[in-house]
C-alpha cells in the first residue's frame, strides 16, 4: 500500500479553521508567507511518502535489535535520517541561534503528522530530539547550549527523555537514580531508565540524554527531582567527541508494535557513574522536564491523527479494489483531531510571537488547555480508525500482509505513552478546567458559542440539524464545566471520576464546532472545498457531537459506581 501525506487537508485547516494564516498575513512570523508554507509542506509530504513510508513495512518485519550493547536499525534506517537531517527537516521549529530555521510550531506540527502517518517508528526520534531541544534552550546554562545545542539542532545528536523507572511508572515519587556532585562541577549519575525510545541507535554519533535524577540532599516526592544533560560521548570545549560515558543500553523491549524504533532498558553508572550536567536548578527537574512532555504530548496526538490517515487510506483503497458486497471505505473522522492539533499548534505560536503580553499569556493558556485534548484524542482516534481499517480488510486484515494489523499495533501505544489518555483526562479536569479560576475555559467555550450561533438553522441548509447538534452539545460542555467546577471542591474523587468522558465530551464538542467554522470560512471565501467540508461538519456534528448527552450523564454518574465499598468488592 502507498502512502500520500494529506498536504491538502493541512493547508485547508490552517487556512479556514486554526487562524494560522490570518497571522501570517498580519507579520506575525516576519516575511513568511503561505506560498512558502505550502511549498515546504509539499516538500516534507515528499519526503514522507517518497523516504519514509516505503520503510515502514521493513521496520515493522526487521524489528531494531541489540547486538553486545550495540542497537541496530532496520535497513534503510541509517540512509533515511542522513536524508533526514541534509534536509534541514530536524531544525523547522528550532531557535535560530543554534541553527534552527525558528518556523512557527504549527508549521513542526503539521510535517509531524505527515512524517508519524507515515512511518510512525522512525518519526519518534526527532519527536524526541525536538523535545529536548526545547528543554535545554529554555533551561540550560549557556555553556551546555553552546555545547549541546547547535549539533542537536541539526539532527546530527539526538535527544532522549529519561523518565521512567522500574519502580517508576507514571508515577515519579519513587525515581531511585542518584546524582552525586563532583568536584569539577559535574555529577556522576548511577541507576536504570525503562521505556527509553532512540535511547540508544546507530544513526547518530552522540546521543544527549535528559536524564531526571536524585540529589544526595533533595526532599522526598516530586519536589526533590533534577534533571541532567547525559551525552553518550562526552564532549570536549571544542566540540570534539572524547570518551564513552557509562551509560548503555542493557535489554531491547519485545513490543506489541512500532517495531522498527527502539526501546531501551539504559544503565548509567555500571562501571562508576555517567558523567552528567545539571540543567537550570537543583529540583526543578520535573517542571523542566514538563515542558518537554508537553510539546511530546501534542506531537503524539499528531503522529496518532497521521497514523489514522495511513490506515484510512489503505482500508479505502482495499474497498475499493475489492468488489463483495458493499464495499465502503472506513469514515474520515481524523479531520477532526486534525483540527484540535493544528489549532493547538497556532495558539503555541501566539504564545511565542504575540504582539503583546496579554496575547501572548492568553494564547499560552489556551495551548495548556488544548495540550491534553489533543493528545488524548488524537491518539484515540488512531487506534479507533486503525481497527475500523482492519475491519474493512475483513479477514485479511488479520493477515499480516495486507498491513492492516501493522496500523493496528502501532496505533495502540499512542493512547499510553508521553502521559497515558486517563492521565490526560485528570490533568484537564484537575488542572487545566481551573486555571485562572476557570476564566481559561470560559473564554474558549464562548468562542465556540459564538461559532454555533453562525451556523445556518434553515430547513433546507446543506448543515442540516449541524447546528443543533452543535448547541446541544455545547450545553452539555458548558453544563458538565460548571458541575465539574464545584464538584472539585465538594469531592475531587467524585469529579475525577468522571474525567475521561468529560474529556472525550469536550473533544467531540470543539472539534465538531471547529469543523464548521472551517466549512463557513470555505463557504466565505468560495473555496472549492467548501461543499465537502460542509457534508463533513455535518457528518461529524450529526454522528459524533450527538453523543454528548451520553457522555454528560457517565460525567454526573461514574463516581456512582467506581467509588466506595461496593466498587471495592467488585475490584478484589
Amino acid at each position: 500500500m502507498t502512502f500520500k501525506a494529506p498536504v491538502a487537508d493541512i493547508l485547508y485547516t490552517l487556512d479556514h479553521i486554526a487562524g494560522f494564516s490570518q497571522l501570517v498575513d498580519e507579520g506575525m512570523f516576519g516575511e513568511l508567507d503561505m506560498e512558502t508554507v505550502a511549498a515546504i509542506l509539499e516538500e516534507s509530504g515528499r519526503f514522507a511518502n517518497e523516504e519514509l513510508a516505503p520503510l515502514n513495512r521493513k521496520g515493522d518485519e526487521t524489528p531494531a535489535k541489540l547486538v553486545g550493547k550495540d542497537v541496530e536499525t532496520p535497513s534503510g534506517w541509517i540512509e533515511a535520517y542522513k536524508l533526514f537531517v541534509d534536509g534541514g527537516w530536524n531544525a523547522l521549529a528550532c531557535p535560530e541561534e543554534f541553527g534552527g530555521q525558528d518556523l512557527p510550531v504549527a508549521i513542526s506540527m503539521a510535517a509531524t503528522e505527515m512524517w508519524g502517518g507515515a512511518n510512525m517508528a522512525f518519526a519518534l526520534g526527532p519527536l524526541l530530539t525536538s523535545g529536548a531541544v526545547e528543554a535545554v534552550s529554555h533551561y540550560a546554562a549557556p555553556e551546555l547550549k553552546a555545547r549541546f545545542l547547535p549539533k542537536m539542532v541539526s539532527g546530527e545528536w539526538t535527544g532522549s527523555m529519561q523518565l521512567t523507572e522500574p519502580q517508576a511508572g507514571s508515577d515519579l515519587r519513587f525515581l531511585k537514580t542518584r546524582a552525586v556532585p563532583q568536584e569539577d562541577g559535574s555529577y556522576k549519575i548511577t541507576g536504570t531508565k525503562i521505556f527509553i525510545t532512540y535511547g540508544e541507535h546507530p544513526m547518530t554519533e552522540n546521543i544527549v540524554h535528559l536524564v531526571l535524577a536524585r540529589l544526595p540532599d533533595a526532599p522526598t516526592g516530586t519536589k526533590g527531582i533534577s534533571m541532567f544533560v547525559v551525552p553518550k560521548f562526552l564532549v570536549g570545549d571544542d566540540g570534539s567527541l572524547g570518551a564513552r560515558n557509562d551509560v548503555f543500553c542493557s535489554k531491547l523491549e519485545h513490543k506489541l508494535g512500532i517495531h522498527g524504533s527502539p526501546t531501551c532498558v539504559m544503565n548509567f553508572g555500571d562501571e562508576g557513574g555517567a558523567t552528567g550536567w545539571l540543567v537550570g536548578e537543583a529540583n526543578r527537574g520535573l517542571n523542566y522536564m514538563f515542558l518537554m512532555m508537553n510539546r511530546a504530548r501534542i506531537s503524539v496526538g499528531m503522529q496518532g491523527i497521521g497514523l489514522a490517515e495511513h490506515a484510512y487510506q489503505d482500508a479505502l483503497a482495499y474497498a475499493q479494489e475489492r468488489r463483495q458486497g458493499s464495499a465502503a471505505g472506513v469514515p474520515n473522522t481524523e479531520m477532526a483531531p486534525i483540527i484540535m492539533g493544528l489549532t493547538n499548534a497556532v495558539a503555541l505560536d501566539v504564545a511565542r510571537h504575540g504582539r503583546d503580553e496579554a496575547t501572548r499569556k492568553r494564547a499560552e493558556a489556551e495551548a495548556a488547555l488544548l495540550t491534553p485534548l489533543s493528545k488524548a484524542y488524537g491518539s484515540d482516534i488512531s487506534v479507533e480508525v486503525a481497527s475500523e481499517a482492519l475491519q474493512v480488510h475483513g479477514g485479511m486484515g488479520f493477515i499480516e500482509e495486507t498491513g492492516a494489523a501493522q496500523h493496528y499495533r502501532d496505533a495502540r501505544i499512542t493512547p499510553i505513552y508521553e502521559g497515558t489518555n486517563g492521565i490526560q483526562a485528570l490533568d484537564l479536569v484537575g488542572r487545566k478546567l481551573l486555571m485562572n479560576e476557570g476564566e481559561v475555559v470560559r473564554t474558549f467555550l464562548a468562542g465556540l458559542q459564538e461559532i454555533v450561533a453562525n451556523v445556518p438553522t434553515e430547513a433546507n441548509s446543506p448543515f442540516g440539524t449541524t447546528a443543533r447538534c452543535l448547541g446541544q452539545g455545547m450545553a452539555d460542555l458548558v453544563e458538565c464545566s460548571l458541575w465539574l467546577g464545584k464538584k472539585l471542591a465538594e469531592n475531587p474523587s467524585a469529579a475525577l471520576a468522571g474525567a475521561t468522558s468529560y474529556a472525550k465530551m469536550f473533544s467531540l464538542v470543539a472539534g465538531g464546532t471547529l469543523l464548521a467554522r472551517g466549512a463557513l470560512s470555505a463557504i466565505r471565501k468560495g473555496d472549492n472545498a467548501a461543499e465537502t467540508q460542509t457534508l463533513l461538519a455535518r457528518h461529524f456534528a450529526e454522528t459524533q457531537v450527538a453523543s454528548s448527552s451520553g457522555l454528560k450523564h457517565a460525567v454526573y454518574h461514574s463516581a456512582d459506581t467506581v467509588l466506595g465499598e461496593k466498587a471495592d468488592a467488585i475490584l478484589q
